[in-house]
């Protein structure tokens, strides 16, 4: 049997998860390049992403799918585009604990819409800041006129990292339609 082969790319800002994302739906062991975390001024974690993790998932019987996640670091962006090239979608994650979020969602959403038009977002660390409104995402993409799906996710339970990638894959079997 020959497996057709797609590739979802995890993107985002340091610490939104891409990493733990693709852990917990990869069915092979993830390939992963973190290292030691330097730039505890951006984001106290203790590893970090240097180049490209991967992992893989099977959709139906015979479609794979390769998993990339990219650095979150603007000093590693010139990876991004060539870790985009050719992918079905992108999945951006946004950490919602960082002060600056919706900052963090401008930035990384204007760099990626550069790189591919299938983008998909997810909220992570949404249960480490529950004072802070969910609702300024959609205010801000409904402002800002983005019709991209929001999605408030862990990205340590398989279920949330899933229903991104059927949203990732619904999103591109309709613009391969129209």
């Amino acid at each position: 049997m020959i497996l057709q082969k797609y590739k979802i790319v995890f993107a985002g800002n340091m610490g939104a998860g891409k990493t733990e994302a693709i852990q917990s739906i990869s069915e092979i062991p993830v390939l992963s390049t973190e290292a030691f975390n330097t730039d505890v001024s951006s984001h106290q974690k203790m590893l970090t992403t240097v180049g490209i993790d991967y992992g893989e998932i099977t959709i139906d019987q015979d479609v794979k799918v390769g998993l990339y996640g990219t650095p979150g670091q603007s000093r590693f962006d010139f990876m991004w585009s060539i870790i985009c090239d050719n992918s079905l979608g992108i999945i951006l994650l946004i950490d919602h604990s960082l002060e600056n979020s919706i900052e963090e969602l401008d930035h990384y959403l204007s760099v990626f819409q550069k790189l591919g038009q299938n983008i998909v977002i997810g909220i992570t660390h949404v249960d480490e800041e529950k004072d802070k409104p969910t609702y300024i995402y959609r205010d801000w993409l409904k402002e800002h006129q983005f019709i991209n799906p929001l999605f408030f996710v862990d990205a340590r339970e398989k279920e949330d990292i899933l229903l991104l990638v059927e949203s990732i894959i619904a999103n591109a079997e309709v613009n391969l339609v129209s």
